[in-house]
């Protein structure tokens, strides 16, 4: 693979995640779906983020915490996203440099809000999603930093890019750019509702080689092959010539390809607080590995360390050195 810059680049939804604690009780007043994200309106956010009880805010996005805790173990990170010029974009984009992440952002002077997620977590640690993309959903193609995408060793795009049109010009772009200079392109599928919605257009990514690797839960990799018996899904995933990575929370993780498949064990936790953001710091951990060409048991053995030390708090950014955490549990990265 040739020389690069970034270990690294991710793609996606600059977010502020609004969460709070809350029971199946007020899901069902809201008429939310327990476990699902759904696309609202800023009205909408207004009303229930009125409604909510106290929350605690904190930089989120997808693909953004995948590169944050990739950066925690590490690596050498980037990430593309659009922000408004406002307290919310700033917050945003204080807290992704923070966390030694390149982030060159010209905010928009006009248009909607910088984008926001209000997270419900009820008692088991299950977060219900509500998505004001705002700002976030008026990713462009101009985005699109060429050179940044070339100096990328493996370019990291969410699933939900696919909602907003100009997004998803913007997601093809980087993905065309990405193979062209011998990149590696992962994509996570995000959810198993946006699965539904654009299926056969994932299959399509994944069947003709823009994407290289794919990360999913089980829900997701039902959708996306309809079917619900887990073997059946696995299967399915494991004939297409790709790297596919599977999360199945308690039960650990399995990582497939057409050579093989592996089962490898979730990382135990003391207590689950909030599950906001496991998937996203299983990617980072597994990535970290693969960048730095480790064996994929290690890579999912790191990703599953990262999950395992996000949902032991609120909010999806790691409190801990991941890096260091690591070293402690005999993994060398």
């Amino acid at each position: 693979m040739p020389s690069c810059r970034f270990d690294l680049l991710g793609i996606g939804n600059a977010i502020v995640d609004v969460i709070s604690l809350t029971d199946d009780d007020f899901l069902a007043a809201q008429g939310l779906r327990k476990g699902a994200m759904a696309l609202i309106d800023e009205a909408r956010a207004e009303a229930l983020y009125k409604a909510m009880g106290p929350a605690t805010f904190v930089s989120g996005g997808s693909a953004a915490n995948t590169i944050i805790g990739a950066a925690s173990l590490g690596c050498r990170a980037a990430f593309i996203g659009k922000l408004k010029d406002d307290e919310t974009g700033t917050a945003f984009a204080h807290d992704i440099r923070a966390a030694n992440v390149g982030f060159s952002i010209h905010f928009a002077k006009e248009g909607p809000a910088s984008g926001r997620c209000l997270v419900l977590v009820t008692p088991d640690g299950q977060r219900t999603m509500n998505t004001f993309l705002g700002s976030a959903q008026n990713l462009t193609e101009a985005d699109v930093d060429e050179d940044l995408v070339k100096q990328s060793a493996i370019v990291y795009l969410e699933g939900y890019l696919w909602d907003p049109p100009a997004a998803k010009a913007a997601f093809v772009k980087a993905a065309k750019i990405a193979r062209g200079a011998g990149r590696r392109v992962a994509l996570t599928l995000s959810d198993s509702f946006c699965v539904d919605r654009y299926r056969e257009e994932f299959l399509g990514l994944i069947r003709s080689g823009s994407v290289q690797i794919v990360f999913a839960n089980e829900s997701e990799l039902h959708s996306l092959y309809q079917t619900g018996d887990f073997d059946t899904a696995a299967a399915q995933l494991r004939s297409e010539n790709i790297l596919g990575v599977v999360t199945r929370s308690e039960q650990g993780s399995l990582v497939v390809t057409r050579n093989e498949v592996l089962a490898v064990p979730a990382f135990p936790a003391e207590r689950v607080v909030d599950t906001t953001g496991a998937g996203d710091l299983f990617a980072a951990g597994f990535l970290a590995g693969l960048s730095k060409s480790k064996d994929l048991e290690t890579c999912a053995r790191l990703g599953a360390l990262a999950a395992a030390e996000i949902i032991q708090h609120i909010g999806a950014r790691p409190l801990k050195d991941l890096g260091q955490l690591a070293a402690q549990n005999g993994i060398a990265i």
